[in-house]
């Protein structure tokens, strides 16, 4: 195992990215890892690809995964994307956007790649903002999933364990994009909208009030282009 090696889960998201700048920070030689998994929009891995070559990762790996085939989301269907939600509906229910067992999915993809490159940490993105909404970024997913991939890889028995980092995890969407910010990420290269229009953001969906009130909270304007513009402050 090389101990300053690792996998980095790469949307092209806001938090993913922030993540990424983590990692380079920390000393990590990252190697990233996105997904073409049936979502609705394939803008987000145009960013995934844009924000690698920006940071120079030392690889960067697009996998398929057919989670459309399978169905039950907004993001792999044509079920309407839920718009205008109030924060305190977001806080109390799992929405129509939850992919089922996509975090688990991903994550056994990062491990077997991991194991692969000889790289002993895997981070990703997940936060407290999405803590309540989908149960596969709560912090005792992520510990279970690391004791199983501790136990059931040839790494894991002999003696060489992976670490999961999330280093958002307890983190606010303001606290992330400040921290962001101190790192120099550059987020007008990332997409956070489930529903967009071409290369534009809906600004109605969670992803994005999530994102827009993160950045009014940090005194900050969001570099990312919407459908309305004038929704941002």
């Amino acid at each position: 195992m090389n101990d300053k090696k690792a996998v980095v889960l790469l949307s092209g998201g806001l938090d993913s990215t922030t993540v990424l700048a983590i990692a380079k920070l920390q000393g990590f030689t990252c190697n990233c890892l996105s997904f073409q998994y049936g979502q609705r929009q394939a803008i987000e891995v145009e960013r995934a690809r844009r924000i690698c070559k920006h940071y120079a990762v030392e690889r960067h790996l697009v996998l398929r995964v057919d989670l459309d085939a399978i169905g039950g989301s907004a993001l792999t269907t044509e079920l309407e994307v839920p718009k205008d939600r109030p924060f305190s509906v977001m806080d109390t229910e799992i929405p129509i956007t939850y992919v089922p067992g996509r975090n688990i999915l991903f994550l056994a993809h990062a491990l077997s790649w991991a194991e692969v490159l000889g790289a002993a940490d895997i981070f990703l993105g997940i936060n407290a903002v999405d803590y309540s909404g989908y149960p596969d970024c709560r912090p005792e997913f992520l510990q279970a999933f690391e004791q199983m991939a501790n136990l059931g890889t040839k790494a894991g028995v002999t003696g060489r364990p992976f670490r999961f980092h999330a280093p958002l995890l307890q983190m606010s969407k303001k606290e992330i994009i400040l921290q962001g910010k101190e790192l120099g990420v550059d987020y007008s290269l990332t997409h956070s909208c489930y529903d967009p229009k071409g290369d534009l953001a809906c600004g109605r969906c969670d992803a994005c009030r999530l994102r827009l009130q993160g950045f009014r909270d940090a005194g900050l304007i969001d570099p990312a282009g919407y459908v309305a513009e004038d929704i941002r402050p």
